[in-house]
């Protein structure tokens, strides 16, 4: 039985570090690239810490094992993960309703990652769903930055509300930032 909570302790950093090594791009072949879906960037156990310090990541868990994650970050985690440096310095020109996004109190999504074993179960949307619970009263907002060659969280991210409202490239390949109007507070963006 999977439940969702907040991560808590050093054991649910680490189950998402494992579940992160066996989603990153080098682990995963072509296809299963092109078919499941993967992940970029790889924290380290001391940028989980300082991000959990700011705000809590919600996770998933079947028999203790984390399935499941989403990384909670906020315009206070900016340096954190230097690999996010350029989504952040994208806030800073972005717009949602005629404002810069940083005028906001937006929620960052740092990753989303779903284990194998529970893709296609409706796990992905119990965590955004858990996600908006937990700090849909405090935060204006989420937002991210998906990788253009990432066709399933792509099309998972647009199936929950998600839209596109810039497109940029690093020194990777090119993202996508999409955000999720929690509240309604917005006009559709174009």
């Amino acid at each position: 039985m999977v439940h969702l909570c907040l991560s808590q302790s050093s054991a649910d950093l680490e189950g998402i570090l494992a579940l992160q090594r066996e989603n990153l791009l080098p682990a995963l072949s072509e296809e299963e690239k092109a078919e499941q879906g993967f992940v970029t960037i790889t924290h380290t156990m001391e940028q989980l810490e300082r991000m959990q310090a700011i705000a809590s990541h919600v996770i998933a868990k079947e028999n203790e094992q984390v399935v499941g994650y989403i990384l909670a970050m906020t315009l206070e985690s900016r340096t954190v993960v230097p690999m996010m440096a350029t989504l952040f310095d994208n806030f800073e020109k972005l717009q949602v309703a005629g404002k810069k996004v940083t005028s906001y109190q937006p929620m960052i999504v740092g990753q989303v990652c779903i284990g194998k074993s529970q893709r296609s179960a409706g796990l992905f949307e119990k965590l955004y769903g858990a996600y908006k619970a937990q700090y849909a009263s405090t935060f204006d907002f989420v937002i991210t930055s998906i990788a253009l060659s990432n066709y399933r969280s792509m099309s998972a991210h647009q199936r929950i509300g998600f839209q596109f409202i810039h497109r940029f490239e690093d020194s990777i390949q090119p993202w996508s930032i999409v955000f999720w109007d929690w509240n309604s507070n917005f006009p559709q963006q174009t």
